[in-house]
């Protein structure tokens, strides 16, 4: 349950990756570290601030708000980001017994629809979240290529600006399975055990989850490996962008590509190699790669592209 060397090595990597004394636990994956991390930072009557692309509202089945009863105030933004402003409407009813108040500002670094915030960014909106005592939550299920994109580190993305808790993700980067959550100021931590616990995300055997943790911070390889799954995406984005027929639709940040296909040609790409639809009504899909995608794969997948709207290879 986490008493061991390995796990106690684990947690002071992470905290130097931080440079910061922060309190640290292990989950089994993504959606259990925000549930952790939320439930933790919630009492029921208090509200979450977030895009309405946040992966809490889209992709996590509603289990932050079944596991804190709390409400998810989802913000209309076009490109996946929060900014200071759209905390003022939200916080009118501050104080007031009849609505929902918000306690967390919940962001995505990077965000789901593959944009980036820069670091002067995170700490605008840390300021005003503060100022109106919010706190910030920021899931980093893909933490590792918004650094490696922005040339950064964790220390100054994270505890500089003023983030409070974040998720440490590790499964997008080459971990079989586990995640961090993360408690910049440890005060803020006291119950987090036992959500963890109640959320069944306490590891048995949480030294598998940790010497994960400790081998990808060691010598950097976690942004060796965001490096090389945002370099794949700026390759296949400038390979596909000029094929005729291919939509490249705004600029590969990090690890993700957003195109639009021909309906009959993205019926024929499913069916030979999985990706996700992100917008059925737009025929707008994402392409994302990894630590593991090779030049190879990339050739692949252009040429079955190529094949697919029957253009020569």
């Amino acid at each position: 349950y986490g008493d061991d060397r390995w796990t106690r090595a684990a947690i002071d990597d992470v905290r130097r990756t931080l440079d910061a004394p922060a309190e640290v636990l292990f989950t089994w994956g993504g959606t259990g570290a925000n549930v952790v991390g939320l439930g933790t930072l919630l009492q029921p009557w208090q509200a979450v601030i977030c895009a309405d692309s946040a992966h809490i509202v889209v992709d996590e089945c509603g289990a932050p708000v079944r596991f804190t009863n709390s409400q998810l105030i989802a913000l209309a933004t076009p490109d996946g980001k929060l900014r200071p402003d759209d905390l003022v409407a939200p916080s009118h009813w501050l104080g007031s017994e009849h609505h929902p108040q918000p306690r967390v500002v919940s962001i995505t670094q990077s965000t789901e629809l593959g944009t980036l915030y820069t670091v002067d960014e995170i700490a605008a909106l840390c300021d005003a979240a503060h100022a109106l005592d919010m706190v910030v939550h920021l899931d980093g299920a893909r933490i590792a290529n918004a650094a490696a994109a922005l040339n950064t580190d964790l220390r100054a993305m994270i505890r500089d600006t003023g983030v409070d808790a974040f998720t440490f993700g590790f499964t997008k980067n080459g971990a079989v399975f586990g995640e961090a959550v993360c408690f910049v100021d440890p005060s803020l931590a006291a119950s987090a055990a036992f959500v963890r616990k109640q959320a069944g995300q306490l590891v048995s055997k949480s030294r598998f989850v940790a010497a994960q943790i400790s081998a990808l911070l060691a010598d950097d390889l976690w942004l060796r490996n965001a490096r090389h799954a945002n370099d794949r995406a700026q390759d296949l984005a400038q390979r596909v962008s000029a094929i005729d027929g291919v939509e490249v639709c705004g600029t590969a940040e990090v690890n993700a590509v957003f195109v639009r296909l021909p309906r009959p040609v993205l019926e024929v790409l499913r069916e030979w190699s999985f990706f996700w639809e992100w917008d059925a009504g737009s025929d707008l899909v994402r392409w994302m790669t990894s630590f593991a995608t090779t030049a190879e794969d990339i050739d692949r997948f252009v040429d079955g592209i190529r094949v697919a709207l029957r253009l020569p290879s």
